[in-house]
């Protein structure tokens, strides 16, 4: 069956839910611009498995007008269903909307909802924005494990030389993938203090963590 953009239409519009979960799957098959008109108003669709799926594809869609798109996951954020705040924030971070950086960061210091905090630590790197230091120590001393490894990551793409010291005590964390990820994170940084937490990896008894430090040493 061909899909067009009046039977997706249709689909949207219609009562059950299911139906408009098939005319979100079939919009992928739609124009992007033709897409993302259609999309809009499902973003704040009664049921939540509608909304879920609306918001996810903003992060690809929402390329079509980044103004308006800044503005659905803002609302987006404030979802009173964690999962659907958390597809805004994973959405936020693929269109690289860093005007929505105080949002992320007032929802991350209220919600419970660790999946939610990770989807909002998970872009921070990319953003490259200073002001996301804080979050990223905090998360990094969350206890969550999830939460500390997305975090050692981000601190290597901020570039913030602030970000060192805290990573330096996971040069020695018992678990190889903690290591092999401080190894990537530190290999953003040319300081003698970088270099030499390099050096101590680049000993490492895992070949990954080695090489990986290794690959990150700057060779006068």
């Amino acid at each position: 069956m061909s899909v067009d953009a009046e039977s997706v239409k249709e689909l949207l519009n219609s009562s059950d839910f299911g139906d408009r979960l098939q005319g979100l799957n079939q919009l992928r098959g739609l124009d992007p611009a033709v897409g993302f008109e259609l999309l809009q108003p499902v973003v704040q669709d009664k049921n939540v498995r509608v909304r879920y799926a609306a918001v996810s594809q903003l992060a690809t869609l929402g390329s079509q007008d980044r103004d308006r798109s800044l503005a659905l996951l803002r609302t987006g954020l404030q979802d009173k269903e964690p999962d659907v705040q958390a597809a805004a924030a994973d959405a936020i971070g693929a269109l690289q909307l860093t005007e929505a950086f105080e949002d992320l960061k007032a929802l991350y210091e209220t919600t419970s909802e660790w999946i939610v905090q990770l989807s909002i630590i998970a872009p921070l790197g990319e953003f490259g924005d200073p002001r996301a230091f804080e979050l990223l120590e905090d998360a990094l001393q969350s206890g969550n494990e999830l939460l500390a490894m997305s975090a050692i990551g981000a601190l290597g793409e901020i570039h913030d030389d602030r970000a060192i010291g805290l990573l330096a005590p996971f040069v020695q964390n018992s678990d190889w993938q903690v290591r092999y990820r401080v190894a990537l994170a530190l290999a953003h940084y040319t300081t003698p203090e970088a270099q030499t937490l390099l050096s101590s990896l680049a000993q490492d008894t895992i070949p990954q963590v080695a090489e990986q430090a290794k690959a990150g040493l700057v060779h006068s």
